[in-house]
Order: C-alpha cells, then sequence, then structure tokens
C-alpha cells in the first residue's frame, strides 16, 4: 500500500476517533448520545438529519414519503453520493428493534430505487451503515449512505 494512501486512511481514522461528532453536525450535551430521546422531542428527533425531516435546514432532496428521506451527502465521497434516513428517529441500526422491520426493507428498496434513478443500477453502488463510534457514526440518527460513479476500493477503512 502507497505511504500517501496510508497517511489518508490514518487521517481518516484519527478524524473519526478524535473528532467523532463534527461541529455542524453536533448540537451539544442536548444530542445524542447524551440525552436519550423523549416522547416530546421534535419529528426526527435533534441531530441535524431530524432538523433537514422538518426543513429547518436545506437539502437537496431526491425522494420523500411518510417513512423516510434521500437526499444527496453535503460531504460527498463518491461522484455519487447520497443518504435515506427513517422520519423515525432511531439512533443507529443497533438502536432498530424487530418492529422496524418493515421499515429498514423500505429504507433499502428507496436506496435502490433511487440508485437506479441517478443511473448506478448497471455499474453498482456501495450501500453502507455505520454504526457506533467503532462504526464511526458522527450523526445519531440511523442513515444509509449509497454511494457510486467510480470503482470503490476494498477494505473501506
Amino acid at each position: 500500500m502507497g505511504t500517501l494512501l496510508k497517511s489518508t486512511r490514518l487521517l481518516a481514522a484519527a478524524r473519526c476517533l478524535l473528532f467523532p461528532y463534527p461541529a455542524p453536525l453536533f448540537d451539544g450535551p442536548s444530542s445524542p448520545p447524551f440525552r436519550a430521546m423523549s416522547g416530546d422531542a421534535p419529528k426526527g428527533g435533534n441531530t441535524i438529519f431530524g432538523k433537514i425531516i422538518r426543513k429547518e435546514i436545506p437539502a437537496s432532496v431526491l425522494y420523500e414519503d411518510e417513512q423516510c428521506l434521500a437526499f444527496d451527502d453535503v460531504n460527498p465521497q463518491a461522484p455519487v453520493h447520497f443518504l435515506v434516513i427513517p422520519i423515525k428517529f432511531i439512533s443507529g441500526i443497533s438502536a432498530a428493534g424487530d418492529e422496524d422491520a418493515p421499515l429498514l426493507g423500505h429504507l433499502l428498496s428507496v436506496a435502490r430505487r433511487v440508485a437506479k434513478d441517478k443511473g448506478l443500477a448497471e455499474g453498482g453502488y456501495r450501500v453502507v451503515i455505520n454504526d457506533g463510534a467503532n462504526g464511526c457514526q458522527s450523526v445519531h440518527h440511523l442513515h444509509i449512505h449509497v454511494m457510486g460513479g467510480r470503482q470503490m476500493s476494498w477494505p473501506p477503512g
């Protein structure tokens, strides 16, 4: 592996470990994981994704229904990079319950549909769910990354 690639991976890993909550995405002590979501939390939770769901923050929306929202990632890691998030607040895939199985299937179905609409079906694409600190999850609202439009490398990180 080249020195530049090793350095890039090392820097990415360090950023994840040292700064798991980027300033624009972290709302302080009232944000997960510091505060459990209560029944009176606003629609979509108190993360940046909740604010996008409530239309408090603009996003380039690609798909929306009563269960989920898909929008372009503001920090794309590939020529095509979008997120699919549930409207229902679930902090991460580990926090999803058995009762969420239909919703989780719907999120993947929407990811497939939007990927096809974006022209990724023929060449393929990557679907990623980061979960928890070791998974480098930076926004504690379940979200699916869909990336494509170039050859992906393996292992990813």
